[in-house]
C-alpha cells in the first residue's frame, strides 16, 4: 500500500462533527476510488464509494476535489458518510448503544469502480455518540423511564426533553449528541420499553408532566423551564405538553402533526381523541413500499376538530422543521395550520423552516437518508421520501437551527458556533 489516508481533526470525533479527508502518496492525476464502510451493532453493513483523480502533486483533498461519480458526485467533503447505503435493502442506520463509536473503514483503491484493482491505503475512523466529557445517567424515577445526558462542567445547563416517534423504545443518540453542545438532554421512552406499555393504545399526559417535574428538580438543570424536541409522533406529544403543562419555554417539532394522532391523549378529566384515518387510502409505490401520507384525515374537518391541539395555550415559542418531501405526514400543511391558529388567537407566528427534497426522518448531521424501512409494528416497508444530497444538507442546517433556537430561548444566547465546514 503506497497511499496514506489522513483525517482532520485526527483521532475520534463526535458523529455530528465534519472531518476533512485527504490522501497523499498517489501518482499525479492517478484515478482512484474511495470507499467507506461500517457495520452497525447488529452486523448490518453500510457502504459508499466515489471516484476521484489525484492532483498534479499526487494528493487528494475531498474538501477541494469533486467526486466524479459513484454514490454521489460533485464537491461533497462528507459524502462518504451521508451516502452510506445498506447492503440489504430497507435497513436504517441507527445507533443503539451510544457508549460505543461507529468504526468507519476508509479505503483507497487503484482505478475507478467497477474496474478497481489493488488496495492502496486504508484507515479506520471512529465516530463517537458520547462527545468528550458528556455524562450518561440512566433514569428510573417514579414512572419515568429515560436517560439523561449532561455536558461537561458544573452546570446548571438548559434542559431539553427529547422524544422519538411511533417505533417506541428508548432512542438516545440524538440526545447524547445534543448534550455535547451545552444542553442537559433527557431521552425519554413512552412505550415499548421495560415496564412501559407495549403498545401505544392510550397516552396519559401525567407521565410527561412527571418527566418535566423531574427535569426541573434536577440540580444540573437550569430552571425555571425546559425545552422540548420531538420527531413524528413525538412531535405532536411535545405540542400537547407545551399546550397543557407548565414549565415549558421552547418547543421544536420535526415533521409532526398539529392534531393528536394514533392514540387518545388523556390528562386529568380531559380526553383528546386521535385524528381519524382511512387505512384504505394508503398507496403502494413502484418499489412496493407503503405510502401513508393520504391516510390521515384533515384535522380541519368538523368531525376532527376535537383532535386538534390547542397550541395557543402554550407559554413559549415554536420551531417547526419541515421536510417538504415527507411522505409520512403532510408536515408542510400542518406547520401552516399551526401558524394560522396561533395568529388567529393573537399569538406570535411560529418559526417554520422548509427543506426541499427532504424526507420524513430528519436526523443529526451525516446520518444517511432513510427513504424506506420496515416499520416496527406494521412489519411492512414504509416509504418516507427524500433525496440524499438535499436531505443531507437539510440535516446539517436543521441541527444548527435547533441549537440556535434552544440557546436563544433557554439560555439567552443569540447564536452557536457555525459548522466547521
Amino acid at each position: 500500500m503506497a497511499a496514506t489516508v489522513t483525517l482532520e481533526p485526527a483521532g475520534r470525533c463526535p458523529w455530528d462533527e465534519p472531518v476533512r479527508i485527504a490522501v497523499c502518496g498517489l501518482a499525479p492525476g492517478q484515478r482512484v476510488t474511495l470507499r467507506a464502510s461500517l457495520r452497525d451493532e447488529k452486523g448490518a453493513l453500510f457502504r459508499a464509494h466515489a471516484r476521484y483523480c489525484a492532483d498534479a502533486y499526487g494528493g487528494l483533498d475531498l474538501a477541494r476535489a469533486p467526486a466524479l461519480g459513484g454514490s454521489f458526485a460533485g464537491l461533497e467533503p462528507m459524502g462518504l458518510f451521508w451516502a452510506l447505503e445498506p447492503e440489504k435493502p430497507l435497513v436504517q442506520l441507527v445507533k443503539r448503544d451510544v457508549q460505543t463509536p461507529f468504526a468507519v473503514k476508509l479505503e483507497v483503491l487503484d482505478g475507478h469502480e467497477p474496474d478497481t484493482e489493488r488496495l492502496l491505503g486504508q484507515t479506520v475512523h471512529e465516530r463517537d455518540f458520547l462527545p468528550p466529557g458528556v455524562r450518561r445517567e440512566p433514569v428510573r424515577a417514579g414512572r419515568v423511564r429515560a436517560t439523561l445526558f449532561l455536558p461537561p462542567g458544573a452546570g446548571p445547563f438548559p434542559g431539553i426533553i427529547d422524544l422519538f416517534g411511533s417505533g417506541g423504545g428508548l432512542c438516545e443518540y440524538r440526545a447524547s449528541l445534543l448534550a455535547g453542545h451545552g444542553f442537559a438532554v433527557l431521552a425519554l421512552a413512552f412505550f415499548r420499553f421495560e415496564d412501559l406499555p407495549k403498545y401505544l393504545n392510550d397516552v396519559c399526559l401525567e407521565y410527561f408532566e412527571e418527566t418535566v417535574d423531574f427535569m426541573l428538580q434536577h440540580p444540573k438543570v437550569k430552571g425555571p423551564s425546559v425545552g422540548l424536541l420531538g420527531f413524528s409522533k413525538g412531535g405532536d406529544l411535545c405540542l400537547s405538553m407545551a399546550s397543557f403543562l407548565k414549565g415549558i419555554t421552547a418547543t421544536v417539532v420535526i415533521n409532526a402533526c398539529v392534531a393528536n394522532t394514533i392514540a387518545p391523549l388523556r390528562y386529568k378529566d380531559m380526553i383528546i381523541p386521535e385524528l381519524s384515518n382511512d387505512p384504505a387510502k394508503y398507496k403502494i409505490t413502484e418499489s412496493g413500499f407503503w405510502n401513508f401520507i393520504d391516510v390521515w384525515n384533515n384535522p380541519l374537518e368538523k368531525s376532527n376538530h376535537r383532535s386538534l391541539i390547542p397550541l395557543e395555550k402554550a407559554q413559549g415559542p415554536f420551531l417547526f422543521i419541515v421536510g417538504m418531501d415527507d411522505q409520512n405526514w403532510k408536515s408542510e400543511f400542518y406547520a401552516q395550520l399551526a401558524s394560522e391558529r396561533l395568529q388567529a388567537h393573537g399569538k406570535d407566528r411560529p418559526e417554520i423552516i422548509y427543506y426541499p427534497g427532504t424526507g420524513h426522518c430528519i436526523e443529526p448531521p451525516y446520518f444517511p437518508l432513510c427513504r424506506a424501512s420496515v416499520h416496527t409494528f406494521l412489519n411492512q416497508p414504509v416509504f418516507y421520501g427524500g433525496e440524499p444530497k438535499a436531505h443531507s444538507r437539510a440535516q446539517v442546517d436543521a441541527w444548527q437551527q435547533i441549537q440556535t433556537f434552544f440557546h436563544k430561548h433557554l439560555s439567552g444566547k443569540k447564536s452557536v458556533k457555525p459548522s466547521k465546514m
